[in-house]
């Protein structure tokens, strides 16, 4: 279940919806404004697959100023580390290890499978495309506010300090052993994801969160991340969050995004392939109820 602490973080993201100046998608007082692109062509990419987000660089998140440092070696909150990361690789050749594989995926199209299924819609370009845009979009957002803290600690990674195991994907490791472990940019850009998705599906709240969750608990699974890590990076998403409410092409954006939602649930087409989140869940319900 989700921790008190983390919860508390979204609970924060969660009050600052609404409450900026962008609160509201178009002016009342003047013409109706045409909703955000949904075509990625229209906006230049960083780098390849990666779309600009919708905050303006210079007013990222600095994660730097939020977060305190991460637990230093032999510290106690060190060992809390260690011990979840051996606790976590017991899960790796399980159907939730599965899903965590398929949580570390962040390139489009498939990045979007992580939460289709606890939607219940079929997230993609075509079926869905304002809600594949937003979350194409606030991806960059969340993730790239990880970076002031990540360059400035430059954390090695659990799978590079306990050198055992490896992790989900062994073409990713070389890359990532260059980049700081601390805060976790999927953990952010998974729990901003939940976040606004809740906003997107109240109904689905809950399970929603849980997924966000889940969603970050991944990176543990894989060993590419600390659990410290993993919560610094939902703290930095809920933040990304609450900022992304006073811009108007994002609450734009999400107005569409509840309509696309509502018409695809209501149409019951293109249902998504829960397959492997049903396998998992099941072993999951098997294990604690031993």
């Amino acid at each position: 279940m989700v921790r008190s602490s983390v919860f508390l973080a979204g609970v924060m993201g969660l009050l600052a919806m609404g409450a900026g100046p962008g609160s509201a998608a178009a002016d009342d007082t003047g013409p109706a404004k045409a909703p955000p692109t949904t075509n990625p062509a229209d906006l230049k990419e960083l780098r390849p697959g990666i779309l600009p987000g919708y905050l303006p660089r210079e007013q990222a998140i600095d994660s730097l100023a939020l977060l305190g440092p991460p637990p230093e070696a032999g510290s106690a909150q060190q060992a809390r580390d260690e011990a979840a990361r051996i606790a976590a690789l017991k899960q790796r050749d399980t159907p939730r290890g599965k899903v965590a594989a398929r949580d570390a995926v962040y390139s489009f199209p498939r990045a979007v499978d992580a939460f289709s299924c606890t939607m219940g819609v079929a997230i993609s370009e075509t079926t869905t495309p304002h809600l594949n845009m937003l979350l194409r979009r606030t991806l960059t957002d969340a993730g790239l506010a990880t970076y002031k803290a990540k360059n400035s600690y430059n954390r090695l990674r659990p799978y590079v300090v306990a050198n055992d195991n490896g992790t989900c994907f062994a073409a990713h490791e070389e890359r990532l052993r260059k980049d700081g472990s601390y805060p976790s940019g999927h953990a952010a850009f998974g729990w901003a994801w939940a976040l606004i998705l809740t906003e997107a599906l109240p109904s689905q709240a809950n399970a929603i969160i849980q997924r966000g969750y889940d969603f970050g608990q991944s990176r543990v699974i894989c060993g590419y991340h600390w659990q410290s890590d993993v919560n610094a990076g939902r703290l930095v998403g809920a933040a990304v969050v609450a900022q992304l409410h006073a811009n108007p092409d994002f609450m734009a954006q999400l107005a569409e995004a509840k309509k696309e939602i509502a018409a695809a649930r209501a149409s019951g087409a293109a249902k998504p392939d829960c397959a492997l989140d049903h396998a998992a869940a099941t072993a999951a319900t098997a294990v604690a109820g031993r």
